[in-house]
């Protein structure tokens, strides 16, 4: 590679990527800097706020110890999972119904389906509310657990609609011929080359339901039924008095799960997205 090319690619490829790559893990390196700084450092000035001089665990020890973050952490994958069940399983179907079974009107209802996605989820918020007031499950885990998927589900539809024309049909009409159902051909042909897209369906929803704030806000008043966003924001900032060691603490244990979602499966997902979109 010539002297030229090389300072084309580091003035257009290395050094943007650098930027970008500091200004989205600076925000992790300030929460886990902050989790391990004692009180006295957080807030002395003639210190270098970028380092730490004398670590601690005591910041993580109160949050663990003197609040209830390990139920809010429970509370909060107890939903995710839930939640991304039912929108795949309720995606999954709607999916393959609007795309194979190719019915009248089933092109629009797909169409229908991703633009209420785009409806701003405040609009819903007062019918949802009487509904989940109606229901008595007010102030329960359940309550989001079936609010989330009403915007789960548009978008995960809209998803897997795309990644179903990514593998031809003839595969299906083959397992027909040879004896097997609809629903046969469903869990033994659609679901396995539709992993991928399951996969990113599945990210997706998990990280949506993970980081909720509105609904949980207000539908869980209870301490021990709130979870990770809200319990960090409520409990942890008392009128002007902000507890910086444990909500930062807080922020970056409950950043891990979905970080390792991604890590995981990152393959996966990007796979998933690159196959709905091709159509």
């Amino acid at each position: 590679m010539s002297g030229t090319k090389l300072m084309k690619r580091i003035a257009l490829f290395n050094i943007p990527l650098g930027v970008a790559m500091i200004l989205l893990l600076f925000p992790f390196y300030w929460m886990l800097i902050t989790s391990f700084k004692p009180d006295p450092e957080l807030y002395d000035v003639r210190l270098d706020p970028l380092l730490i001089q004398h670590p601690t665990l005591a910041q993580i020890r109160q949050l663990l110890s003197q609040t209830h973050y390990l139920r809010w952490l429970y509370n909060t994958m107890f939903i995710a999972v839930f939640s991304t069940l039912i929108s795949l399983v309720a995606s999954l179907l709607a999916a393959y119904g609007i795309q194979r079974l190719q019915f009248r009107g089933s092109g629009s209802l797909g169409v229908a389906i991703f633009l209420s996605y785009l409806v701003p989820p405040t609009i819903l918020f007062i019918p949802l509310a009487h509904i989940i007031f109606s229901l008595r499950l007010w102030d329960t885990p359940w309550s989001l657990i079936l609010t989330y998927p009403t915007f789960l589900i548009p978008f995960c539809t809209w998803l897997l609609m795309g990644y179903f024309k990514t593998f031809p049909k003839e595969l299906e009409e083959c397992a027909m011929i040879d004896g097997a159902t609809r629903i046969g051909v469903l869990i033994r042909i659609v679901v396995p080359l539709s992993i991928p897209g399951i996969l990113s369906c599945g990210i997706f929803s998990f990280t949506l339901s993970w980081n909720e704030y509105l609904y949980a806000l207000v539908f869980l008043s209870d301490t021990l039924q709130k979870t990770v966003p809200v319990g960090v924001t409520t409990e942890l900032v008392r009128g002007d008095v902000y507890s910086w060691g444990p909500l930062m603490a807080g922020a970056l244990l409950g950043s891990v799960p979905v970080a390792l979602v991604y890590s995981f499966f990152v393959e996966y997902y990007v796979t998933g997205l690159t196959g709905a979109l091709k159509e």
